[in-house]
């Protein structure tokens, strides 16, 4: 069978017993802030077995796509040395929730393994917990398994419930013991049965996992029986496809048969020169592209965090794997078409995405493949000489300046048998970001202490708020006891309109008073969580802690903020609906001038796709819809469909803000209705990192005065040109078609120029043992000028080496060309470079022409007169 029909055939049968058929979630987890990945199939119903969802059903069958290569669940490290190990995965399960339980699912899995996938049962045998004398009777006496071919495993990883035989969610929560089907590979493979000294090797090999959640544990570790357990199975496809396939490697199952011929043919195409079919670097190469491609489909792209630096750490090492086999150009996106005919049916959204997964795989192999070959310089070079150990320094360099992640350099050193300085790399990388931390802008809120009550919020209802009480008064980091006109200081309030900076929105301006003193505030920010410092400087009187005071909010400052921040939410919902749901919120800032938008995207935005992101943004606002922000718990919210954040943190009880068709999760300060935005220009697009674009756009009477600028500006450039501003374009389409003619006719001289110059210059060419050598200055020459006098004199010169040098200014320009039939003499590259740094200057280029540049023109006449005793030595 092949690895589409086992899919089919394990979720048709379950379909037969009254199962559910669910779609496989995500591979990144919208909606579980725990995981990195998706790592079991379980992961989609975690709340339905906790009993915080209800589905329609109460059986279920998938298969679930998972990846193991960051966090708790890793097994980056062992793909490529292992015949089962892998990144990404395909677990098929079947699930109860509080319907059948022990037997049923015993039953289930024997009958599928034995009576539709025919396996002989003699080959097959089960692991139990220890206690579990349930299980040992249906395993016993209904399936009939002998006694000798039922091992019970007890607590063996060191305390009372913590055993390979008995599953918990966490330290307290829904848990229970499972029972595990091994395949026995016959006694050609080394190991032994689990339980064994020997059970970590090769010969039995684990199938399916049953786990039976029948007890919730408490704190005190008391296990309370559940009114209603339920079943978690798992079934890894790849395995169960070894097993049927016959052979005994994941690797060799026609899945991987297929994308490994996909894997050499690219290699080889790259400059692998028909590298060995069999080599465990094809397999890394063939295991990454599945793990790469679902989750830049799930809309992650490489980075230097989060999901997207495991995105990176696994296509940096196969391209390092394709390298380590003679590539040495972009190969790895190429397997995405082999990878979706194998794939693509079971999962559409791998089809729909290809053409995205292709290029942002591609460009991120641009950008390794341009630091690779010196960083591998580098660790070749601090390999040599036999050493056991790779120092952290050498590894953090590695990393910081030729894009090594960790794990690659350890992949490199494993081959060599060489460790890594791990210790030493985390020292470097703290290092790095303190020095970084240290040099960086924080708000003067890092390192106060306060011990008081909470600030009280009251911004989103009003903007003044009289009797607000001083709580603590601080003057350059430290606690003090009052101020006085003309010190700068932050004032911590028990109430306050104040919104204070976060989420991406600057804190508030305005003033604060009292018939004594007055209080300009600049700025306001958090100094913990709920608590709100006011940044800025008393202007008359004199403050004390427990004075009471009038808070007002720069009414003007505020309005505009809150426009450009409204408008983000409308502006993320238009990018998504224009470009695509892979659109995901990277950063932001929203002032009073303008809101700075980052997000996920591989490509500039054309023109005409600002255009439609415009006029989706600006319906919005002229529906002049009310918006509404509603506190509610985090469940609740998620319910709603609100938008969230993967990798934002969020408490327990979250806002939920609506302003038109976009909902998110935001705790700022918003307009109340869409028309109050005015309404909004986009100013500037453009990238800001591998994969991040940035937006910036104005709302209100700043998108007015942008476009009362832009006509300025036209008019302007019409007055110049001397037409109607109607007709510019028209206008600079024919000064531009006039330079262009005039580009040609200068370009024709500068031929006539060249071919004049290389009649005179040949004759003055020396014979160095039948080589033509000339060494020449040809002042007001430009680039292109030098090329063509050179072209010209190698022409005439036929068999020749050739310098020819130009000064303009302070700068000296340089090239050097040789003809083909010397250039397994001298190269020009080097010859360029012998003249080069004798003026303060390198260069390079190919061997039979290279250009180069200088800095010490008073140098030039004896660098030129070098030339010939050079050519001479060679």
């Amino acid at each position: 069978m092949k690895v589409t029909q086992i899919r089919q055939a394990y979720l048709d049968y379950f379909a037969q017993k009254g199962h559910q058929i669910v779609p496989s979630s995500p591979v990144v987890p919208g909606d579980d802030p725990t995981l990195l990945f998706t790592n079991a199939g379980m992961n989609q119903f975690k709340d339905v077995f906790l009993g915080f969802d209800k589905r329609p059903y109460n059986r279920a069958t998938s298969a679930q796509k998972c990846i193991r290569a960051g966090g708790k669940h890793n097994d980056l490290d062992n793909v490529g040395y292992t015949a089962r190990h892998h990144t990404f995965f395909e677990m098929l399960g079947n699930f109860s929730f509080g319907d059948y339980f022990k037997r049923d699912a015993i039953q289930f899995a024997w009958e599928l393994l034995t009576e539709v996938f025919k396996l002989p049962k003699e080959k097959l045998l089960v692991t139990i917990y220890a206690d579990d004398d349930e299980a040992y009777e249906i395993w016993n006496k209904h399936i009939g398994i002998p006694a000798d071919r039922i091992i019970r495993i007890g607590d063996n990883k060191g305390a009372r419930y913590a055993s390979d035989n008995f599953w918990m969610m966490g330290d307290t929560g829904p848990c229970g013991p499972c029972t595990e089907i091994f395949y026995d590979h016959g006694p050609h493979i080394a190991g032994g049965p689990p339980g064994s000294p020997d059970e970590d090797g090769d010969r039995y090999i684990e199938i399916w996992n049953n786990v039976f959640m029948q007890f919730n544990r408490d704190e005190a570790g008391v296990m309370h029986p559940l009114p209603k357990p339920s079943v978690d199975t798992g079934m890894g496809l790849e395995r169960i496809a070894a097993v049927l396939q016959h052979v005994h490697s994941n690797y060799e199952i026609d899945l991987f048969v297929n994308l490994l011929k996909a894997a050499k043919e690219a290699v080889d195409a790259a400059g692998g020169e028909d590298c060995d079919a069999t080599s465990p670097s094809l397999k890394v190469i063939a295991d990454h592209i599945r793990a790469c491609s679902f989750i830049v489909v799930d809309g992650v792209i490489p980075g230097n965090a989060g999901r997207g630096y495991v995105l990176r750490r696994i296509a940096r090492r196969a391209i390092r794997h394709g390298y380590k086999l003679g590539a040495r150009k972009p190969f790895f996106y190429q397997l995405v078409p082999a990878l979706v005919r194998e794939m693509g049916e079971a999962y559409p959204e791998l089809q729909a995405a290809k053409d995205k997964v292709s290029e942002v795989i591609k460009q991120e192999e641009e950008r390794f493949f341009q630091t690779i070959a010196n960083g591998m310089e580098i660790l070749d070079s601090a390999l040599a000489g036999g050493v056991k150990t790779i120092d952290g320094e050498t590894a953090f360099r590695l990393h910081d300046t030729f894009g090594f992640p960790l794990d690659l350099t350890a992949d490199v050193c494993r081959e060599r048998d060489v460790t890594v300085d791990s210790a030493g790399f985390e020292s470097a990388m703290q290092k790095q970001r303190d020095q970084a931390r240290s040099a960086g802008k924080f708000k003067v809120a890092q390192g106060l202490e306060y011990s008081g009550k909470p600030t009280q919020f009251h911004g989103y209802d009003t903007l003044k708020h009289e009797g607000a009480k001083v709580t603590a008064l601080y003057v350059d980091g430290s606690a003090v006891q009052s101020v006085k006109a003309g010190d700068a200081a932050v004032i911590v309030l028990d109430n306050t309109p104040f919104y204070a900076e976060s989420g991406g929105q600057i804190g508030d301006r305005g003033e604060l008073r009292n018939d004594a003193a007055r209080f300009s505030v600049e700025d306001t920010f958090k100094i913990q969580a709920d608590v709100f410092g006011h940044q800025g400087e008393v202007l008359e009187g004199e403050l004390k802690v427990g004075d009471v005071l009038n808070a007002l909010v720069d009414t003007q400052h505020r309005t505009e903020t809150m426009r450009n921040h409204s408008a983000t939410h409308i502006l993320h919902k238009a990018l998504r609906e224009v470009l695509g749901d892979h659109v995901q919120q990277k950063g932001s800032l929203v002032d009073a001038s303008k809101t700075r938008f980052d997000f996920t995207h591989n490509a500039p935005i054309t023109t005409g796709q600002i255009r439609r992101i415009e006029d989706i943004v600006n319906a919005e606002i002229l529906a002049n819809t009310a918006t509404s922000g509603k506190v509610m718990s985090l469940d609740d919210a998620q319910k709603t469909g609100a938008m969230m954040l993967f990798g934002e943190k969020y408490g327990d009880e979250v806002r939920v803000l609506e302003i038109g068709s976009s909902k998110e999760l935001c705790g700022g300060t918003h307009v109340s209705r869409t028309g109050d935005i005015g309404s909004l220009k986009i100013v500037s697009e453009g990238g800001v990192a591998a994969g991040i674009r940035r937006v910036e756009a104005v709302t209100g009477t700043h998108a007015l005065s942008f476009l009362q600028g832009l006509e300025d500006s036209i008019h302007q450039a019409a007055s110049i040109l001397k037409t109607h501003p109607g007709d510019l374009v028209h206008r600079v389409t024919q000064l531009q078609e006039s330079l262009r003619q005039a580009e040609r006719e200068l370009d024709k001289v500068n031929s006539k120029f060249a071919a004049s110059q290389g009649d005179e210059l040949a004759s003055q060419a020396v014979d160095i043992n039948g080589l033509k050598v000339l060494a020449a200055r040809l002042d007001g020459a430009d680039a292109q000028v030098l090329r063509e006098t050179m072209d010209a004199l190698k022409g005439k010169l036929k068999t020749a080496a050739i310098v020819l040098a130009s000064v303009q200014g302070d700068k000296v320009s340089l090239i050097a060309g040789v003809t083909v039939d010397s250039i397994a003499k001298i190269k020009a590259g080097d010859l360029v470079n012998f003249v080069a740094q004798q003026v303060g200057g390198k260069g390079g280029g190919k061997p039979e022409m290279a250009m180069a540049g200088g800095t010490d023109s008073t140098k030039l006449a004896q660098a030129l007169a070098s030339v010939t005793d050079w050519v001479a030595s060679q």
